[in-house]
Formats: structure tokens, sequence, C-alpha cells
């Protein structure tokens, strides 16, 4: 199971990364998208580690139960994560709705804020949490 929980982390580094190329090519509309990616990836990798999975939908991972559990049970309840995570996956989420599903496009300076985001929060998933506060 460890492999298959190691696989999250991975695709999580990789949307990271594509994070970064995306905005360093100017496509803020894609940075923003993949910014969230990376996020939620992180999360599932972070949620299946604290032994939580998805309750329905037979193992599907759905975005408003990622976001529900990842705040509820390890930023509030067990303390796994720094409370400043908190609206990271909401914030990253809506901007991703913008960049995918509207005529609206993503500033650079969106798509910058939604980068750094996503760069502190795969870092403190990957070193398993840090500060609590």
């Amino acid at each position: 199971m460890q492999e298959l929980d190691q696989v999250f982390l991975e695709k999580a580094e990789q949307n990271l990364d594509a994070t970064e190329s995306e905005f360093a090519n100017g496509r803020y509309d894609s940075s923003a998208s993949r910014a969230y990616y990376a996020c939620f990836q992180a999360a599932i990798y972070a949620l299946r580690r604290a032994g939580i999975g998805p309750a329905r939908r037979q193992g599907q991972w759905g975005h408003d139960f990622v976001q529900a559990q990842f705040n509820g049970e390890l930023i509030n309840r067990r303390k796994q994560y720094p409370s400043a995570l908190r609206p990271t996956l909401s914030q990253n989420y809506a901007l991703r709705i913008v960049a995918d599903y509207t005529t609206d496009r993503v500033t650079q300076i969106r798509a910058a804020r939604a980068a750094t985001r996503a760069e502190d929060f795969v870092e403190a998933v990957r070193t398993g949490g840090g500060d609590s506060s």
C-alpha cells in the first residue's frame, strides 16, 4: 500500500513542476490549474498516510471530500499540518474553476500566488507537516 501512496506524492510533485513550467511560459490558466492539482494530489497522499480513504464512490477521491478531510481531520483535529494551509485547497480550486471553465483569464499575479500556495502545501506534506501553528 505504501508504494501506491507514494504515487500521489509523485503526481503532486509533477504537477508542481508543471505549474512552474506553465507559469514561466506565460500560460497562467494552465499554471493555476496544475497548482490546484499539485495540492489535491498531495492532500490525497497525506490522507492515505493518515489512514483516511474515500467513504464512497468506490475509491474515487472527490474534491469536496479531500478538502473537508484534510482541513477537518489533519489540520483541525490531529493538528498534523499548520492552520495556514487551511484555505489553500479552496483558494486554488476556485482559481482552477476560473482557469478551466470560464471565459475569464487568470492573471500573472493570481497564478503566482497559486503557485506559491502549491509549493508551500506540497512541501508541508512532503515533510510531514512541520510546525502546526
